[in-house]
């Protein structure tokens, strides 16, 4: 009898016929997690397999498996840099590896996977199997970077939510006495702080929490999120100050490893059924608890108590020597046990010695402030979550709120705490220098305005250097260091990891992230600062056409693969193509802007000649400015991709609406491509700032997937006119 994890009959080391199943997806849900993809599904083709790809994407889910996909599949290949749900799988064959394997091993993917380990449930099987594949020389994502992500990603609406409500409640609501901004309690504005509140309670629990999820699933979710609570409220280990959010990452992953050690304990069947939800999370809780509060806590409260009684010492010293160290602990841990003893060492000296607490009011907001500033001055070093909460972190900074800047300082702390706690210790220095002081214990520009603080021209001032010092810095380390976490940071890291030609065709020129409203926008255009784009082949965007595209049938050609399948089916779609004069990829590219030959032999002198090619369509208002924003995009890294294409781009309200440029270039134009070849295809894409919608958004994706195919780059290039160059760009669609 042949179990459900076998392959068919006649599927043996070499035949054809197996029924496969993917799932990809990467932390950013962009470029990579399509590309990998199509890849998959093109080369279960070219093997003679079929394959079904489910994406999951930064506008969720598509192309999803059902249930009978999974019931007659012989084996599931998760080509993933982030947490996947695996419990469909149950009794099938699941190979893990990481999404950069899914667009550079395929083939050697669907080898292996028929011998991939069954997967049982418990996370066993698919684990080894992921350390089997990056043993065998994949580069995805580390176990501890997508862990943190994962935790931060799910920590930031906490942050965003409470922060938010509280700073309004504060701003709408409170009163200035000596006992720092206080709501009566009685007062609608006391309500909507009380729920603010329990939104910054539940952060770093769920910093913690989805932190041991991604390491061990569900079974450690509950031990995650308890020793984040515990964490955080240091009157369980007789501190003043909980441990902030380190001691949220510490209880994070020690519950999600703990949870992998006790899974490996082998127990009776008939104990196996109840072990995810009832022994693990019990034992792992218990035990995780008990170790934060009677090892590791009292050291954390041994340091609250020495920093204190070392600060009173300070109190003789001079005041720009206390400003600083004040800023420096302010800074460090945004709300942590170092954070609190700067806090409560000035909230206790208001009413004798105002000038410390008005060091500490003056370094308080320069973390979030920072931070956001940076987002709005480098767009591009960060990914459009990021830049959400940057706007969120300017509001509670206003409001005093350190907390603001947690999940930047989570995600790359290496970066972002040196220059939170530099800013800090500059608007700490300048506070005391100036002897500002703030007579109630609280922090950040809303004292000044309430009218709190005595000195507050040199308070404004000392925050504005501080806020400006953090946010260079900030940007100034990320670029260093390569810290951008946006599509194409991602999109670098995996060409570092994976070296050559094929790894740098894995980066993202035109990349699709989604909007604050949940509908898909243009990202990777446009003039803002950052890292810069990385060289790369283009990449599948998401929408459900581009989706149904990576189901791939066993009836369709196998033998010449995909390449040969086009070839086949070339004539008919010149057939079916627009005739000259008529408009594809939906209108966005016509006969006015396509150019048969570029004049220009260099990348400067190209751009303008594109940007002259779309103004003939009367959709650009401002022919400098487009101009400028395409030099500030290449500037951030080449548009180059390699494969002999270039897609310079820009996002500015320079255009009206969105427009497509085409060009060849017999010669090409050195573009700094990372396989040195010269562009000879030259696609320029300009949309309005405001430009979001599917329909877009798919032609980018079909554009994307089509330059893909070696064959359609050389009918192309060979088209005799514009007329049978739109018949080729008419296949697009």
């Amino acid at each position: 009898m042949t179990s459900p994890a076998d392959p068919p009959n006649g599927a043996g080391a070499s035949g054809p016929g197996l029924k496969l199943l993917a799932v990809t997806a990467c932390p950013t849900g962009i470029a990579h997690t399509y590309m990998a993809a199509e890849k998959l599904a093109q080369a279960a083709e070219s093997l003679g397999h079929s394959m079904k790809v489910e994406t999951q994407g930064s506008i969720g889910a598509e192309n999803v498996l059902s249930d009978n996909d999974v019931s007659q599949a012989d084996g599931i290949i998760i080509a993933a840099d982030k947490d996947v749900d695996r419990s469909r799988f149950i009794g099938k064959r699941v190979l893990v590896v990481g999404v950069a394997d899914g667009i550079h091993r395929p083939e050697r993917l669907i080898e292996q996977v028929r011998n991939a380990p069954v997967y049982q449930g418990d996370g066993h099987e698919a684990q080894r199997g992921a350390a089997s594949a990056a043993s065998g020389g994949g580069k995805g994502r580390s176990v501890t970077y997508k862990a943190l992500m994962n935790g931060v990603s799910y920590m930031i609406p906490f942050v965003v939510v409470g922060g938010l409500l509280i700073a309004v409640s504060l701003a709408l609501g409170g009163d200035t006495t000596s006992k720092g901004i206080v709501i009566p309690d009685d007062s609608f504005w006391k309500t909507v702080n009380d729920i603010g509140s329990i939104g910054f309670q539940l952060m770093i629990p769920a910093l913690s929490g989805y932190i041991a999820y991604a390491i061990a699933d569900r079974p450690a979710l509950v031990p995650g999120m308890v020793g984040g609570w515990i964490a955080a409220h240091g009157e369980l280990y007789d501190s003043e100050a909980g441990a902030g959010f380190i001691g949220a990452i510490v209880t994070g992953f020690l519950a999600g490893y703990l949870v992998l050690w006790i899974k490996r304990v082998k127990v009776p069947k008939f104990v196996q059924p109840i072990m995810p939800i009832i022994v693990i999370p019990i034992v792992a809780t218990s035990a995780l608890g008990l170790f934060f509060i009677y090892v590791l806590g009292e050291p954390i409260s041994w340091v609250f108590e020495r920093l204190t009684d070392w600060l009173g010492g300070l109190t003789g010293t001079s005041a720009a020597l206390l400003g600083i160290i004040l800023g420096l602990m302010i800074a460090f841990d945004m709300g942590g046990p170092v954070n609190k003893t700067a806090f409560l060492f000035g909230a206790g000296l208001v009413s004798k010695n105002p000038e410390v607490m008005g060091a500490c009011a003056a370094a308080i907001p320069v973390p979030p402030l920072g931070q956001g500033l940076a987002t709005l001055l480098r767009r591009r070093m960060f990914d459009d979550q990021e830049r959400e909460t940057g706007l969120a972190a300017l509001f509670m900074g206003f409001f005093g709120i350190t907390e603001g800047a947690i999940p930047f300082a989570a995600a790359r702390p290496a970066r972002v705490i040196p220059a939170n706690m530099l800013g800090g210790a500059v608007a700490g220095a300048i506070a005391g220098v100036a002897s500002v002081e703030d007579n109630v214990p609280h922090g950040g520009p809303i004292v000044a305005v309430l009218g709190a603080v005595g000195g507050v021209p040199m308070f404004f001032v000392a925050v504005v250097v501080g806020t400006a010092v953090t946010a260079l810095v900030t940007i100034a380390l990320m670029a260093v260091g390569g810290g951008g976490r946006g599509a194409d940071a991602d999109a670098r890291a995996d060409a570092g990891a994976e070296g050559g030609a094929e790894a740098a065709r894995a980066a993202e020129a035109v990349s699709l992230v989604p909007s604050p409203a949940g509908a898909p926008v243009l990202a990777g255009v446009g003039s803002g600062g950052g890292t810069g784009a990385a060289s790369g082949a283009v990449a599948a965007a998401s929408d459900a056409t581009a989706s149904e595209a990576v189901s791939v049938s066993a009836a369709e050609p196998r033998g010449g693969g995909k390449a040969a399948a086009e070839a086949d089916a070339a004539p008919e779609a010149a057939d079916a193509a627009p005739e000259a004069g008529g408009q594809v990829l939906s209108g966005y590219l016509t006969e006015q802007t396509v150019k048969e030959r570029l004049a220009a032999d260099g990348k400067d002198a190209a751009i303008r000649e594109m940007v002259e090619l779309l103004a003939a369509t009367g959709k650009v208002a401002d022919t400098a400015e487009l101009v400028r924003a395409a030099f500030a995009r290449e500037a951030q890294g080449t548009t180059g991709l390699g494969e002999e294409i270039a897609i310079p781009h820009a996002k500015t309200d320079a255009v009206t609406a969105p427009v497509v440029g085409f060009a060849r270039s017999p010669e090409g134009v050195e573009w700094g491509a990372s396989d040195g070849t010269k562009a000879r295809l030259v696609f320029m894409i300009a949309v309005p700032e405001a430009a979001a919608g599917d329909e877009h958004l798919r032609i980018l994706a079909l554009l994307s997937r089509k330059l893909m195919s070696a064959e359609f780059r050389e009918r192309l290039l060979g088209a005799a006119d514009v007329e049978a160059i739109l018949r080729v760009l008419g296949e697009i669609e």
